[in-house]
């Protein structure tokens, strides 16, 4: 049994209105162990997001508890990465350049995250791109960009709201793959959120599911498919049998 790397304890989240307050989130608790890939599942506007958030750093809590390899979070951490639904690259910048923005953030040594960056580039098969800009890219590709960027500092937790949303299926399937083979070669934690039940099956070592607003975890589904896994593995009895399970929860 792997170590404990994220825990959330009683978490609570209330947006505050002009006229009303909106109870979004309510008591949610969820454990992480290092190098796990978890995917939070629910229907459109039940919280996923706010949590991950949350666990981010990037919003603050109305309520309860969320630490970080023990430590209690208050805010952005350097140990996390985040990928968001837009790649948000800055189209001023090089495709090198915008990966090697975070570095300049931590205030690190451009020269000694440069190789590193270059290789992260090679992996995800963008080298040769380095010196193009985000709008040369197709969206895929900008996405990929995005996920190098966030692991240029080698970050122990990797938080990824909806990265492949916006793309078409074959891209979204190439993505799933390209995906796993990352979170295979660096084995970091991964929190990811999603709306697509099959994608969750996929990717996930294990499933929570959100009810709706106010949100609570109504169900985690363990995903006990063998790794690695490929697109053929969604055509198994076992893999729809688990989709099945999770649709289930989510209607219940």
């Amino acid at each position: 049994m792997t170590a404990l790397h994220v825990r959330v304890s009683d978490f609570s989240k209330t947006y505050k209105t002009r006229r009303d307050e909106i109870e979004a989130i309510r008591a949610v608790d969820m454990d992480v162990r290092e190098t796990e890939f978890v995917s939070i599942l629910g229907p459109s506007g039940c919280g996923k997001s706010t949590l991950l958030m949350a666990v981010g750093g990037l919003l603050p809590m109305s309520g309860g508890r969320i630490e970080i390899a023990g430590q209690l979070v208050t805010g952005p951490r350097r140990d996390t990465g985040v990928v968001f639904q837009s790649p948000v690259l800055m189209p001023w910048r090089s495709i090198l350049n915008n990966v090697l923005f975070p570095i300049e953030c931590l205030g690190l040594s451009l020269g000694e995250y440069r190789r590193r960056a270059i290789e992260l580039l090679e992996m995800t098969d963008l080298d040769k791109f380095r010196d193009d800009y985000p709008s040369e890219l197709s969206g895929g590709m900008q996405q990929r960009v995005a996920i190098c960027r966030a692991l240029i500092h080698n970050p122990s937790l990797l938080l990824m709201d909806e990265p492949f949303s916006a793309l078409d299926a074959m891209t979204r399937d190439a993505m799933n793959q390209e995906l796993l083979r990352i979170w295979e070669e660096f084995k970091k934690t991964v929190l990811f959120v999603t709306h697509s039940i099959r994608e969750a099956v996929y990717l996930s070592d294990r499933v929570f599911v959100m009810s709706p607003r106010p949100a609570v975890i109504s169900r985690v589904v363990d995903i006990a498919l063998p790794r690695p896994r490929d697109l053929s593995i969604e055509e198994t009895p076992e893999f729809n049998a688990y989709v099945t399970e999770l649709r289930q929860a989510i209607e219940g």
